[in-house]
């Protein structure tokens, strides 16, 4: 289902001010708000594919996904609410362009690596805390040693990991046999960038935020 509106990157606050109900999970959320932004408005093309595996704070993609002229504006004003489509966990079979049901930490990796090995390319977006579930490194490792060249992983930085990352992210993924870069999380042109550059390997793109 698509729309006849199509919205700017500065229409997001107003569309963002409709999704109300779960505040605990804004900074989720809006640490997100850019990356999907720019993977919606520069990056994907006919036939990729995006997983939100960061899904307890999809209000961000909601609001993106509404802005493309994807999701009605007006279904924002229900977000949560027993009869709407868009639910605090997004779920693939009631919104279109959410191509996991997610929410639960540590699965979305793992199917981006199943769709990567059939041929597609994935972006999927994570968190750094989300990446302490153990599912995760099995994926990393089977992707690196694989080479899937498809696949990019975007990780959200905002240091609300239980016990941090020695080294980074970038370090721990390389290690995998992973190319990775860390670029600002608000910076478009750099993300656009990172986010576009193609590899013989697996990649990661940490986008470093403001602290939780």
């Amino acid at each position: 289902m698509t729309t006849t509106t199509t919205l700017g990157y500065d229409d997001l606050p107003a569309l963002l001010q409709r999704l109300t109900g779960d505040e605990k999970h804004d900074w989720s959320s809006l640490s997100t708000l850019d990356v999907v932004w720019v993977l919606h408005d520069r990056v994907l093309e006919e036939g990729d594919r995006f997983f939100l595996s960061k899904g307890h704070g999809p209000t961000a993609t909601y609001a993106v996904l509404a802005a493309k002229g994807i999701l009605p504006p007006e279904l924002l004003d229900g977000f949560g609410t027993f009869d709407s489509p868009l639910g605090h966990h997004p779920d693939r079979l009631l919104v279109p362009g959410i191509e996991i049901s997610s929410g639960s930490l540590g699965h979305g990796l793992g199917m981006a690596v199943g769709s990567a090995l059939a041929g597609r390319r994935v972006y999927c977006l994570v968190g750094d805390a989300e990446l302490e579930e153990g599912s995760n490194w099995e994926a990393v490792q089977l992707a690196g040693r694989m080479e899937l060249a498809t696949l990019t992983v975007v990780a959200i930085d905002n240091r609300s990991s239980s016990h941090g990352w020695p080294g980074g992210l970038e370090a721990r993924f390389a290690l995998e046999g992973w190319d990775a870069t860390r670029v600002d999380g608000h910076d478009h042109d750099a993300l656009a960038g990172a986010l576009s550059r193609r590899s013989v390997r697996p990649r990661l793109v940490v986008a470093e935020v403001e602290p939780k």
